[in-house]
């Protein structure tokens, strides 16, 4: 019976860390730039932001400066089903589509723009709509899903390093070769693994670092290789790194 509970037990789960709750920032920014449209123009901080920090730090702006990813994985993620994000979501087709169809709805609407209030407007009004498809998704899928195409961070995707040699200061998830471990000879890793292995081939793979990954990565993946997890989509959020259980992660150059 056990065995069975925990087989429809989701894989991915809330995983707690410390941090300001920037999401305040989103909520007082709905409700201000209500009352004072010209105040939606500050939502350009956090179009133009993630970009330009993508050139060189990659998704890190997601990860740590982003008020609606801090709603995401400081409060959705506390009652979010945690379900996988659907795979066709993370496809270069879907992501086009979204990047071309939220600007050409954004550059309809500016169209008819005649002063700053409504350019602001036309911000604050894609804020909303975009927030609420990310939180109905959130309890429909998992926190970040909306995350996982939102045209911003598409593109920050896109501009991203993938390769050596990394920009200076450019920080990635380092895995030690050890974390494949023989399952045989490893009684004490098993115990730090509180039941979760997976076998296979001798191997033994905890995988905790994937399960409280808000993007659904697999950073094991890296393992031994000196560039770190090069995965455009990482947030640089360092989660992975603290669910280790046997501290064999870091968040370095």
């Amino acid at each position: 019976m056990e065995q069975k509970k925990n087989k429809k037990k989701n894989f991915h789960r809330h995983y707690a860390t410390k941090g300001l709750p920037l999401y305040w920032i989103l909520f007082a920014y709905l409700v201000i730039a209500w009352f004072y449209p010209v105040i939606g123009l500050l939502a350009l901080i956090c179009m133009i932001g993630p970009v330009l920090t993508s050139i060189w730090r990659g998704r890190y702006w997601c990860g740590h400066v982003c008020p609606r990813g801090s709603m995401y994985d400081r409060l959705l993620s506390k009652y979010s089903p945690h379900r996988p994000i659907p795979k066709f979501v993370r496809t270069f087709g879907f992501r086009l589509f979204m990047v071309l169809f939220i600007f050409t709805m954004f550059g309809i609407q500016l169209s008819f723009a005649k002063n700053w209030g409504d350019v602001g407007r036309v911000f604050w009004t894609i804020i909303l709509i975009t927030t609420i498809v990310g939180i109905v998704l959130s309890f429909i899928y998992a926190p970040r899903t909306w995350c996982s195409f939102c045209p911003m961070g598409t593109i920050s995707r896109w501009v991203a390093p993938r390769k050596e040699p990394l920009p200076k200061g450019f920080k990635s998830v380092h895995v030690s070769s050890a974390c494949q471990m023989n399952a045989r000879s490893s009684e004490s890793h098993q115990a730090c693994l509180n039941g979760r292995v997976v076998t296979g081939v001798g191997k033994a793979k905890c995988k905790s670092c994937a399960r409280v990954c808000p993007m659904q990565l697999t950073p094991y993946d890296s393992r031994g290789e000196a560039a770190g997890y090069l995965h455009p989509d990482c947030i640089k959020c360092g989660k992975c790194t603290l669910a280790c259980p046997t501290k064999i992660m870091q968040l370095t150059r």
